[in-house]
């Protein structure tokens, strides 16, 4: 295999950057030349390839995005676009292709691996809801996102003893919102797997009042019901005496420079992949289960929803007293 090409695909996630470049280099160190495909799938449909060398990803590694970029494309799942961008990649000389991206990018990369292309997966989605991956690219930095700004919504919560409903993404996983809970005090965490009513939340914002706290903390997953505006509405019709503060997070999420533990996840992960695809070894992810880098087929890593263990539900319970 003399030429791959990569991609990144889906919602942007810290780290991207630092994959694509370990994938540039580790097959540049193999002799490989890599070729370069701008806005995802729908760019690989439209013939939009760059051949990459060691410089073009010089200092990447710290930035976040990608410097590919970045487009949903629900086209893709059509077989004439699907044949259209294997021409593409076939005419440019592309014996392999390393995708980046989420559960919608491995499903996209199993349908290039179907028609014949060999392609492996990256796990990179801030949500950490992949099957296949214990921790995927961008989940960390996110997480040390929502850290600090609940750290700083408690400084003026505790000032005006005020209750904060902080929501935060994850589209249907409650990951994010469950490990920043428990990273972060909260009172009371609301998530998808795990329903919390109205009336219990209450109670335990009261409870922290009464226990002497200047403030609460309630931590509220996007596809947990209600989200945020809707649970600030329902408390308030509770009458609780304490004022309720809606700040929703939203996309600050993705953004910034990748935290140490996900630039070493994109090295590991980028080197993983090229290694596996030079070797001849096709159509997995390379995802990391417990310390180790393993492969897991693409039809799994693109099929369901990976949840956070409920054990944690407990422990930020527990901790919040």
């Amino acid at each position: 295999m003399k030429t791959l090409a990569v991609l990144t695909a889906g919602g942007d996630a810290p780290g991207m950057n630092a994959c694509v470049r370990a994938v540039v280099r580790a097959a540049l160190g193999r002799g490989a030349r890599v070729m370069g495909v701008r806005r995802a799938f729908e760019g690989l449909a439209a013939g939009e390839l760059a051949e990459l060398g060691a410089r073009d990803v010089g200092g990447i590694i710290q930035r976040g995005g990608t410097i590919l970029q970045t487009v949903r494309f629900p086209h893709f799942e059509r077989t004439e676009v699907q044949d259209e961008a294997l021409r593409r990649l076939r005419e440019r000389g592309v014996e392999g292709l390393v995708v980046i991206g989420g559960d919608g990018s491995m499903r996209g990369a199993l349908a290039l691996q179907r028609l014949g292309l060999p392609v492996i997966g990256i796990p990179a989605s801030i949500d950490n809801d992949m099957p296949g991956t214990d921790l995927a690219l961008g989940v960390d930095t996110a997480l040390n996102t929502i850290v600090e700004a609940i750290d700083k919504l408690r400084d003026t919560a505790s000032s005006h003893r005020r209750a904060f409903i902080v929501e935060t993404m994850g589209r249907q996983c409650g990951y994010l919102a469950l490990m920043a809970g428990i990273v972060c005090g909260a009172e009371m965490v609301l998530i998808p797997e795990r329903p919390a009513s109205v009336p219990e939340i209450a109670a335990a914002v009261r409870e922290a009042f009464a226990r002497g706290k200047t403030h609460a903390i309630v931590v509220v997953a996007e596809g947990a019901t209600p989200g945020g505006a809707g649970l600030k509405a329902a408390l308030d019709q509770l009458r609780s005496g304490f004022s309720f503060r809606v700040t929703i997070l939203g996309h600050t999420q993705r953004g910034g420079s990748p935290s140490a533990l996900d630039r070493l996840l994109a090295a590991r992960f980028g080197v993983a992949a090229v290694e596996r695809l030079l070797a001849g070894e096709r159509g997995v992810m390379v995802g990391l289960k417990g310390r180790e880098i393993a492969a897991v087929p693409l039809e799994e890593a693109g099929r369901g929803v990976r949840s956070p263990e409920l054990d944690y539900v407990r422990m930020a319970r527990m901790l919040a007293k």
